[in-house]
């Protein structure tokens, strides 16, 4: 399938989750204003570290392994029962110890003691996500992104009735509890699909340690968890300082803008996923390599360059929509470093994916988290001279930098050919 028709399937997908993220947004934004987006971005950073942590970090590797073995039933079957070991037993320690420590967790990132209950449900709801990311990795994998499509797509109409009722009756209760509700109703998705997919074996049901497979797993984990832990935890850490410099109205105009930006990227990331990370995977030959990043950059980057200018034009009538007018006056002039900063992102991600797909996992750690201490550096220098749109700033240099130390990585793994 050519990148076009999976880019489409892939946007289905995307839009579906878009939109489910947007009307928690915009249900938070309405009952809760500027300080209620503020700890929503908060929420959901927790959200994301522990999604990936309970499932082992292993989706790519599985995605990767997937692509290399599908020929191979063998060797599939053993991947597939490690990974699912590998997946149930992370997210049973991950859970518990959520669960222990749920009341600290509360206080710490929502400044209130009362929000433990909803982080002991989203200790509990840990087992099903597990599962939801086996399933979706797998069918990646197979580049089945019809059938994945589906999935994201039924499972985001779900999410969106439990939040639009689960907020009318609990207000921001509410809502953040749909987002964990809302995971776990995949589960009632993808497994039927993945169950009547024609690649389907009951095997991929079986879990079995196996020192090889969980060995090549533990290397994708040590990436993902690091891609996954590192991002949301410099975001934590930014929020927190600009919390204590500006207050925390002012965290909700910079969330508000990051949240724009993030969903209109998720299309692009999602569509670099799911179609370049297995082709990258099974791709030995480096010629064929420099097309692929070639043809991505032929088609992604007119792409983001085309939206961010769109954004920028319309993005008083997008705050309306979105937010609420309360935030046009602090949010609008956080826009266009933001956006520039966003073509530098996509820039990057084409080509540290190379990283992902040829399990460079010590290069890829290592710069995860240094280009993690450098944003939050920038961050608090450009703040310090510009305010709030510092952290814009911040955000546009960081990716500049980490583009260029990706051009520099895809040049020596390419040798003499030029990408």
């Amino acid at each position: 399938m050519n990148f076009l028709r999976s880019g489409f399937y892939a946007a289905l997908g995307t839009g579906a989750r878009l939109l489910a993220a947007l009307v928690v947004v915009k249900l938070v934004a309405s009952s809760a204003g500027p300080e209620g987006v503020g700890r929503l971005g908060q929420f959901m950073s927790l959200m994301s570290v522990l999604a990936v942590f309970a499932g082992g970090g292993i989706s790519s590797g599985v995605v990767k392994y997937v692509a290399e073995y599908r020929e191979d039933s063998v060797r599939l079957s053993r991947l597939l029962a490690a990974a699912l070991w590998y997946a149930l037993l992370a997210s049973c320690v991950i859970g518990t110890g959520t669960l222990l420590l749920s009341r600290q967790i509360a206080t710490w990132l929502m400044g209130d003691a009362g929000y433990a209950s909803l982080v002991r449900v989203l200790a509990v709801a840990q087992l099903g996500i597990a599962v939801v990311n086996y399933m979706l990795a797998v069918i990646n994998g197979f580049m089945d992104v019809r059938r994945l499509a589906l999935i994201q797509v039924t499972g985001s109409i779900l999410a969106m009735l439990a939040a639009l009722w689960l907020s009318r009756w609990l207000h921001l209760y509410g809502a953040l509890l749909a987002l964990v509700l809302g995971q776990s109703l995949w589960l009632l998705v993808a497994f039927p699909a993945c169950w009547k997919s024609p690649y389907f074996r009951r095997g991929m049901l079986r879990m079995r340690f196996d020192r090889e497979m969980t060995g090549r797993l533990a290397a994708f984990s040590a990436m993902t968890l690091t891609s996954a832990l590192v991002p949301p935890l410099a975001n934590i850490a930014v929020r927190d300082h600009l919390a204590q410099r500006f207050g925390w109205e002012q965290v909700g105009y910079w969330q508000a803008v990051s949240r724009v930006s993030d969903a209109y990227l998720l299309f692009l990331v999602t569509a670099i996923t799911i179609h370049y990370l297995p082709k990258l995977a099974s791709t030995k030959d480096k010629a064929s390599l420099l097309a692929e990043f070639r043809q991505a950059y032929r088609t992604l980057l007119p792409t983001v360059v085309a939206i961010a200018a769109m954004v920028y034009l319309l993005r008083e009538p997008i705050t309306r929509l979105l937010f609420s007018v309360d935030f046009m006056a602090g949010a609008n002039d956080l826009y266009a470093p933001q956006l520039l900063g966003d073509v530098f992102k996509i820039a990057s991600f084409i080509l540290a994916y190379l990283m992902l797909a040829k399990s460079m996992t010590r290069l890829f750690v290592v710069s995860e988290i240094v280009f993690a201490a450098t944003y939050f550096l920038l961050v608090c220098a450009f703040t310090a001279t510009c305010g709030v749109i510092g952290a814009m700033y911040a955000f546009a240099t960081n990716y500049a930098l980490y583009l260029a130390f990706n051009v520099v990585v895809v040049r020596r793994y390419l040798g003499g050919l030029r990408p």
